[in-house]
């Protein structure tokens, strides 16, 4: 494979290929020639969730490599009016990814990686990590110390009321 250097985005400290850079990429490359990437997309019975599968085939029409996707269109604000689209973008990525094309450490488009950290930060976590640090800081000895290791520690992102009310726990 040639050394290209595919632009990337940051996501939370990690650099991810956007499915378009890939695409690109596989379209230019002359490896790729006459090589075909297609995508079949299922409706399921809701009308509200899709399934794709994208396939990468040679020019003899061999499979060389899959991605599948699935989305709903209730998961995001983008999905609303696209869960259909970004199914398929989805699916491509995940298929030029299995090809080894613009992957380091993980397949995962950049989508999905922001999609599965904002399900990380859902009301119900925050609220269940908020609990959790107010009983860690009044049974704490020494309150100052658990606070600075609950910042230094946390990925949660805490309301203002939630962050402010820790802060008074960790001077009484």
């Amino acid at each position: 494979m040639s050394q290209h250097k595919f632009k990337t985005t940051n996501i939370r400290g990690k650099q991810y290929v956007e499915v378009n850079e890939r695409i690109k990429f596989f379209r230019q490359e002359d490896q790729y020639k006459n090589w075909t990437i297609s995508t079949e997309i299922n409706m399921m019975d809701t009308g509200d969730e899709c399934i794709c599968k994208c396939l990468i085939a040679d020019p003899e029409q061999r499979v060389i490599a899959t991605g599948h996707a699935h989305e709903v269109k209730s998961s995001s604000n983008i999905n609303k009016t696209s869960f259909v689209e970004n199914c398929e973008t989805s699916a491509v990525g995940r298929a030029l990814a299995m090809m080894g094309i613009g992957i380091d450490a993980s397949i995962a488009s950049a989508n999905e990686v922001k999609e599965a950290i904002a399900k990380q930060d859902e009301p119900e976590d925050i609220e269940r990590d908020y609990q959790k640090a107010v009983t860690y800081l009044k049974n704490a000895k020494d309150r100052k110390d658990a606070w600075t290791k609950i910042e230094k520690q946390s990925k949660t992102k805490f309301s203002k009321a939630q962050y402010s009310k820790l802060v008074e726990y960790s001077e009484a």
